[in-house]
């Protein structure tokens, strides 16, 4: 069998970390309507029906972080990333919700 690269679930604990060592490509794989509610502040949105479209759009090379709402939809967006030759993929358990509970601010 294969050994086959995979994604990591990270909390948002551990996003934090990242993001304020910088570095790290935020994608919220969200509809826009959900987005209007809130997002993180560093985060692109890429709604997750386009990213097949727009994937060359993403270095592959870039540490990247999926969210959604829950952490469902951004793990698929990580199995796709994976998939397409992405090297450094994590997804954000528990999604925006977990980021909102935990006190973190949103744009």
């Amino acid at each position: 069998m294969i050994d086959v690269a995979d994604f990591k679930n990270i909390t948002v604990a551990e996003l934090v970390s990242m993001l304020q060592q910088g570095g790290v490509k935020l994608i919220d794989v969200r509809t826009d309507a959900e987005v209007a509610r809130g997002k993180i502040p560093q985060g692109d949105v890429l709604p997750l029906h386009l990213l097949p479209l727009r994937m060359s759009e993403l270095d592959k090379s870039a540490t990247t972080v999926f969210y959604c709402q829950m952490g469902g939809r951004s793990a698929q967006a990580a199995a796709f990333a994976v998939g397409n030759g992405f090297a450094d993929v994590y997804n954000l358990q528990g999604g925006i919700t977990a980021w909102a509970h935990a006190g973190q601010p949103l744009a």
